[in-house]
């Protein structure tokens, strides 16, 4: 198995931990973080210079989601960061040899590395994002690992077209939330029937689907851009 841990959760996680204290404490809460991580996972080991068991990921320059709305997570623009943010991701980069992205998220990375693996990646973040993507996922809140089929990462990601996603500034139906979006797939079996259930839901408006799965969607090839689902033939 290989493991893919989502590095900007860990950089904050350490960061906002140790504010005020030397940048060192913050490193050392990285490692007891990762460490932590392997325990749970019955790796029983902890990092090496090998790196043969895992890999990390943290965000560069740079998403093209901001061409596709520019105003995408512009709610979070303005907030004030850990001070200890850079210095740990620098410290990922030169301990771990964390990867950073470049045009797209670290979310993105990670998502096309858990389609080249298949079965054998486990996801290791808080975000419920990744629940799109076909694979073992451990979420570091709550101790748990789980699986998530094709079929079910597929469901998780037409929720969120129906829903929208608040904390990255993308709206979806008013009043529409997990319960009542999955009353309304319930019964799909296609990922074509997903599709049209929610552009009937937006009143037959292609565009604002489309916009919203862009700005929503994981890429799983480099340069890929999500494009709706063909019809039955």
């Amino acid at each position: 198995m290989k493991v893919l841990i989502d590095g900007d959760i860990l950089t904050y996680r350490a960061a906002f931990s140790c504010e005020g204290q030397p940048l060192e404490d913050a490193e050392d809460k990285i490692d007891e973080i990762v460490e932590d991580i392997f325990n749970k996972l019955d790796f029983g080991l902890t990092p090496n210079p090998s790196y043969s068991n895992y890999e990390v990921f943290i965000t560069g320059k740079g998403n093209f989601r901001y061409d596709v709305q520019p105003t995408y997570k512009q709610n979070r623009s303005g907030k004030p960061k850990p001070e200890h943010l850079a210095g740990l991701r620098q410290y990922l980069i030169e301990a771990y040899m964390a990867k950073v992205s470049s045009g797209q998220e670290a979310d993105d990375d990670i998502a096309i590395r858990a389609t080249e693996l298949g079965p054998d990646a486990i996801i290791v973040s808080i975000d419920k994002d990744f629940l799109q993507v076909p694979c073992h996922h451990y979420n570091l809140n709550k101790e748990t690992l789980v699986e998530v089929s094709e079929f079910e990462g597929l469901l998780f990601f037409y929720t969120q077209i129906l829903m929208g996603d608040r904390a990255d500034n993308v709206f979806g139906i008013k009043g529409v939330g997990p319960v009542k979006a999955g009353k309304m797939l319930e019964g799909a079996k296609t990922e074509r029937e997903l599709y049209d259930i929610c552009v009937a839901a937006y009143g037959g408006d292609t565009g604002k689907v489309a916009e919203n799965a862009k700005l929503l969607w994981l890429l799983r090839k480099e340069g890929q851009m999500w494009e709706p689902p063909e019809e039955a033939s």
